[in-house]
């Protein structure tokens, strides 16, 4: 069922408070900690702007970082304000408390028009957690609540489902974009419908697995979850690469699926491959391609997928008509190994008559580093919530939503 969001009620004058996703990267210079990625504040502008449409009393909240229920100075929101600030070109009040008397105070005497950013919601120790007394006391800062935050949509938190125990809650326009094209569009995909699936292990993306299986013509498979169908597929040799056998029924549960369905499902014919992996050094000892078939030899690992493979899923991608990606081909993070991904990548951008969406995480990323964002139809704010809705879980940071 549709969601209401902000355009569906009348927010004249009304406090609203906006749970955003402010959970950006910060980096001490100058003795001082500053935001060193404005992504994720810019995504909220539309909302915003919205609202001070409507001459609302805008009270905002986010997380950032594992402060672990108490204050950390390090992991502050004030270094948002500035910044903030500036983007929406008028003053920005912060307080220091998420709740509290000084949160109250300051919330109570905004005028319409104003903004009040709210210290981190998990300097709460009662926020993960969902305590009712922290929902309430952020509720009766309010009259309405806005959830814009999907990158956090799929926890229970106090500033994420809670509070909307307590107020008329909706969505915001990134929470309606996400979910039209995480959830409506892959309800009646223009076809062909091709998903890429990347990522470490099989098992972390079973449920998507499965849920796309039953939607798509085409499934790639990629990353190290691949070497898992490699061996049941041709029998070969994985050596150190990522594998284990209990992977291994999984897998062979969504070849059985696929073949059922009649959906094609590619897996790499080739892979890089090394002898020596430091991830934290961003370092491969020796590498090699190899051979169409050929197994991958004692002591060295699968790192990234191989010419032919990108050859392959290229052919399938141009032809696609919705594309949907979420996860890498390889270990991108390591300059070497980060080819094939970013081949991918160029392929997805180059096809300029299919809808593209990039589904989070590390896909996200990639189509970042290889400068190809603007070239996609959609870029996921959110990780593990997009992988929760493509699996087509509730999100309880939806669920607590007005429907339309």
């Amino acid at each position: 069922m549709p969601k209401k969001t902000l355009t569906d009620i009348d927010l004249h004058h009304k406090r609203v408070l906006v749970r955003v996703d402010f959970n950006v990267p910060l980096e001490e210079k100058d003795g001082k900690m500053v935001v060193t990625d404005l992504t994720r504040i810019q995504e909220t502008l539309p909302t915003l702007r919205a609202l001070l449409a409507q001459q609302a009393k805008i009270i905002l909240c986010s997380h950032l970082g594992r402060p672990k229920g108490k204050p950390c100075p390090k992991q502050t929101l004030a270094p948002v304000v500035p910044v903030l600030s500036e983007l929406l070109g008028l003053p920005v009040q912060f307080s220091s408390q998420t709740v509290g008397d000084e949160a109250k105070a300051k919330a109570l005497a905004l005028q319409p028009g104003e903004v009040l950013l709210l210290e981190n919601t998990r300097f709460e120790a009662g926020e993960e957690a969902n305590d009712p007394a922290l929902s309430r006391a952020l509720a009766e800062l309010a009259e309405v609540f806005v959830n814009d935050a999907f990158g956090s949509a799929h926890r229970a938190h106090s500033s994420t489902a809670g509070v909307a125990d307590h107020l008329p809650a909706v969505c915001g326009l990134l929470m309606q974009k996400e979910l039209a094209y995480l959830h409506d569009e892959l309800e009646a995909p223009q076809r062909p419908f091709v998903v890429i699936l990347g990522g470490a292990k099989v098992s972390d993306k079973i449920g998507v697995i499965q849920r796309l299986l039953e939607k798509a013509d085409t499934v790639i498979i990629g990353g190290g979850m691949a070497y898992t169908f490699r061996k049941l597929v041709e029998g070969i040799t994985l050596g150190k690469s990522l594998y284990k056998p209990e992977w291994e029924p999984i897998a062979q549960a969504a070849l059985d699926k696929a073949r059922e369905r009649g959906v094609k499902l590619l897996i790499p014919v080739d892979a890089m491959i090394t002898d020596a992996f430091d991830f934290d050094a961003k370092k491969l000892g020796n590498t090699r391609y190899t051979a169409v078939g050929e197994g991958i030899p004692e002591g060295w690992e699968g790192v990234d997928i191989g010419p032919e493979s990108v050859k392959l899923f290229s052919a399938a991608i141009a032809e696609a008509r919705t594309v949907i990606w979420n996860g890498p081909m390889g270990v991108f993070e390591i300059p070497t190994a980060a080819k094939g991904t970013f081949d991918i990548a160029e392929a997805v951008a180059a096809n300029g008559s299919a809808k593209t969406i990039i589904g989070g995480g590390d896909s996200v990323k990639a189509v970042k580093k290889a400068k190809l964002g603007d070239k996609m139809t959609f870029i996921s704010t959110g990780g593990g919530a997009s992988l929760e809705l493509l699996e087509g879980k509730e999100l309880p940071g939806v669920a607590c939503l007005q429907e339309k």
